[in-house]
């Protein structure tokens, strides 16, 4: 079995390609420009040396093209794009154009080189908006509160229209938060650990966050990349939510964090407004009910497990070993 990966060198793509190739496929893996990347991501996991990197400009359909028929992969997975929700108010046009545009050039190329193909499409729990005490289901109407969200919303229904019309084996997984060691600092959850881990060095910084009252179902990323391959080895071809089903607040994070490290949270911590996003969502919540039922697939870690895997990372004590 071949898998091609777009985006292999962020998180999900090099839990991925691990997971991937402890299976036994032969995995290549795209970003913009591989011979200027240095894909620290699968450097670190020791699986550099086993992928193939390629470059391939995922909103040009004719390299997207060029890819699929050159390496004819069984499975592909699209986790390329614009990831972070803070910075696509910043850059909403090339949000759109790397998630919307990219997956139709994917789903296009799919149509045109016409072969069974399987598709992953990396979805997200954002395209739900603020959940409220509801916990969201595959049912659950979607109202983006972000133009990333807009963006993985519009990627969502453009591989729902191509499996229906066209008998594509395409499948969107809808992740709620999921983390790791691998997450740069721009990420919250590592903002969070990694400011801790300084400050309980002896840096006298102090960590500034946004609203620290929003809620939110984290995960643990290798868990999640297990649900994607979950999905293209289905009988069928269906969209999922994949999370833990536990939510709790911002401040339950950092307080669970800054304890690892022996500190006092409420010592070190200053909410900045100006760290607030245009329209954040309040709660996330989520029913796995499906993917578990379905697929056969539940969360290892949940949210006490994935901050304890974090700090034990980044040298904390009282945390669990990655």
């Amino acid at each position: 079995m071949k898998a091609l990966i777009c985006g292999v060198g962020g998180q999900d793509g090099a839990y991925l390609a691990q997971l991937l190739l402890e299976k036994g496929y032969q995995v290549v893996g795209t970003s913009r420009d591989a011979t200027l990347s240095r894909f620290d991501a699968l450097r670190r996991l020791g699986i550099l040396d086993r992928v193939e990197t390629i470059s391939m400009a995922l909103n040009d359909f004719r390299s997207v093209l060029h890819t699929v028929k050159r390496h004819a992969p069984d499975e592909i997975y699209n986790l390329a794009g614009q990831s972070s929700v803070g910075l696509s108010f910043e850059q909403p046009v090339e949000t759109m154009e790397s998630i919307g545009g990219g997956t139709l050039n994917l789903l296009e190329a799919l149509r045109f080189v016409d072969r069974p193909i399987r598709f992953y499409n990396a979805g997200s729990s954002e395209c739900f908006g603020d959940t409220g005490d509801s916990p969201a289901t595959e049912s659950t109407p979607f109202q983006p509160r972000s133009p990333y969200a807009v963006a993985k919303s519009t990627a969502h229904w453009l591989v729902r229209n191509y499996r229906e019309a066209y008998g594509l084996f395409a499948c969107t997984g809808v992740l709620f938060n999921h983390e790791s060691p691998l997450r740069p600092e721009r990420f919250v959850t590592q903002k969070i650990v990694r400011t801790a881990a300084r400050i309980a060095g002896g840096d006298g910084t102090r960590l500034k966050l946004g609203n620290i009252a929003v809620e939110r179902d984290w995960g643990w990323a290798p868990d999640y990349v297990d649900a994607m391959w979950r999905m293209l080895n289905a009988s069928r071809a269906d969209d999922y939510v994949i999370a833990t089903g536990r939510t709790v607040s911002l401040e339950y994070f950092v307080r669970k964090v800054f304890a690892h490290f022996g500190l006092d949270w409420d010592r070190h911590l200053e909410v900045d407004e100006q760290l607030f996003r245009p329209t954040d969502i309040r709660t996330g919540r989520a029913d796995p009910g499906k993917a578990r039922t379905e697929l056969g697939w539940s969360p290892t870690l949940d949210v006490d497990g994935v901050i304890a895997a974090l700090c034990a990372a980044a040298g904390g004590t009282d945390a669990r070993k990655t």
